[in-house]
C-alpha cells in the first residue's frame, strides 16, 4: 500500500499548492516548508541577515542549498541561511529527515531530494510536476514579481537545482525514470490532484 508521495518539481510551476491540496484531500502531513524548516534547525540556520563572510566562503555552493532547499513559498526568497554546514552535513541531515518522515508514512513530501532517496522504497509513489516558462513566469507575477524578477527566477532556479542534484546525487536532474507521474499543472491544480489521486488508487492506494 502507497503511504508516501513525493512530488519533485520545476520552480514557478504550482507544486507547493497542489501538494496542499493532496496533502488535504488525503489526510495526510504535508511535508514542505515543515520540511525546509527542520533541516534549518538542525543545521542552526537563521533567517535574520547574511554573515558576510559566511556568504563569502562558498557563494555558489550558498546559492545552491537554496535552491536545494526552498519550499512552497515560490513568490519568496525567504529561505533559511547557513550558518555553518558543509555539502556532506546537509546531505545527511536532509536524508535523515525524508527517511524519517517516510517510515511515520501517510505523508506528502515536496522537493529536498526525497524522489532519489526514496526511489527504491516499495510504498512511495514519485510525482514530478512541470508548466512551460510562460505559465510559470505569469504564475510568479501574479504573485508579486515583477517580469524581469520572474523570468530571473525562473530561468536561474531549477540550474541551481539541477546542479546541486548533480554533485551531491549524481543524477541529472529531474530524471524521468524515478517518477511514476510526470505532469503538466497547465491542466489545472484540481486536475492534477485528481490525476495523482488516480495514480495512487492503481497501485493500491485504499
Amino acid at each position: 500500500m502507497t503511504r508516501v508521495l513525493t512530488i519533485e518539481r520545476e520552480y514557478g510551476s504550482g507544486a507547493g499548492e497542489i501538494a496542499q491540496k493532496l496533502a488535504d484531500r488525503l489526510g495526510w502531513k504535508l511535508w514542505d516548508q515543515l520540511l525546509t524548516d527542520a533541516i534549518a534547525r538542525r543545521l542552526e540556520c537563521h533567517s535574520r541577515q547574511i554573515e558576510v563572510q559566511e556568504e563569502r566562503k562558498d557563494p555558489l555552493y550558498y546559492r545552491l542549498f537554496k535552491a536545494f532547499l526552498r519550499g512552497s513559498y515560490e513568490g519568496s526568497l525567504n529561505t533559511p541561511v547557513m550558518k555553518m554546514a558543509d555539502a556532506e552535513s546537509i546531505r545527511r541531515v536532509s536524508e535523515q529527515l525524508v527517511r524519517s518522515a517516510a517510515a511515520e508514512g501517510d505523508c506528502v513530501i515536496v522537493g529536498r531530494g526525497a524522489a532519489y532517496y526514496l526511489r527504491d522504497l516499495p510504498c512511495a509513489f514519485h510525482v514530478f510536476i512541470y508548466a512551460p516558462f510562460e505559465e510559470k513566469v505569469r504564475r510568479l507575477e501574479r504573485k508579486g514579481k515583477t517580469e524581469e524578477e520572474a523570468i530571473q527566477l525562473v530561468g536561474s532556479v531549477d540550474q541551481d537545482r539541477a546542479a546541486f542534484i548533480k554533485q551531491y546525487f549524481g543524477i541529472e536532474w529531474p530524471a524521468r525514470q524515478f517518477f511514476h507521474v510526470m505532469i503538466n499543472s497547465t491542466m489545472g491544480e484540481d486536475a492534477v490532484v485528481q490525476t495523482v489521486v488516480n495514480g495512487l488508487s492503481l497501485i493500491g492506494k485504499t
